[in-house]
């Protein structure tokens, strides 16, 4: 087994779903006023958005006087590598819609706003996609979503060893220069490593030997991932960390 870089990988869709289920702050973009939030938003089972606000919001004050239609927003979500890689940012999601009063929040001294999405945008470091909203309402976020900033702090910090045990599953030309090497992104087809060279860095996937249905079965994988790295006759080390 190696690195491919035709692995399997989420769709667009999904890693909108996953960027929203893990993310704990956005910026709400209305009338030219931006807004970061922390812990206010939430996604249904059908990806729909809502916010939780206090009721003396400026926002929630806007949204309440907003004409029938609602309030034009535009939410941004930033998914950022929990370890510390170059270039932390792996993906934005952007969506656009209108907010508008939702049902009673549950909390006294809360109102609810839902966002009635027109448009979904996805960038990564591959450019920019328009992520139909059908689609996004049609799938479910990564079973590893929520539970992968843990696994990879984890992973970097207390295992080094295995990262660098498992650079035997690359190329060994990939690793030509290489200086560090990390845990950047786990999903349940594959880990992904940051190669970094002295002026740049690369990505590797490492294709699990089959999809994980679910986090508990993050450890039996990366196990499977070590063992076959083990084998591998490629032994010498590519690269000297700093």
């Amino acid at each position: 087994m190696s690195a491919d870089v035709r692995a399997a990988e989420p769709t667009p869709a999904e890693r909108v779903r996953s960027v929203l289920a893990a993310a704990t702050s956005l910026t709400v973009t209305t009338d030219g006023h931006s807004c970061p939030l922390m812990d206010v938003h939430h996604v249904d089972d059908r990806g729909r958005l809502g916010l939780r606000l206090p009721a003396g919001s400026c926002l929630a004050g806007r949204a309440a006087a907003a004409p029938r239609g609602g309030l034009a927003a535009l939410m941004e979500f930033t998914d950022i590598a929990p370890t510390a890689v170059r270039e932390r940012v792996r993906a934005r999601v952007t969506l656009s819609g209108w907010l508008t009063p939702a049902a009673p929040a549950p909390d006294a001294g809360t109102v609810g706003l839902r966002l009635d999405a027109a448009r979904a945008t996805l960038e990564t470091a591959e450019g920019i996609l328009h992520v139909g909203l059908d689609e996004i309402v049609l799938t479910a976020p990564d079973p590893l979503a929520t539970h992968e900033p843990a696994m990879l702090i984890h992973l970097a910090d207390s295992h080094p060893e295995a990262v660098e045990r498992l650079t035997r599953l690359i190329d060994p030309h990939r690793l030509q220069g290489v200086v560090r090497v990390l845990p950047l992104a786990l999903d349940r087809y594959a880990l992904t490593l940051r190669l970094e060279h002295p002026r740049g860095h690369h990505d590797a996937r490492l294709s699990f030997p089959r999809p994980m249905r679910n986090a508990d079965e993050a450890g039996d994988r990366l196990q499977e991932l070590l063992a076959t790295a083990r084998a591998c006759s490629h032994r010498r080390r590519m690269f000297q960390r700093p």
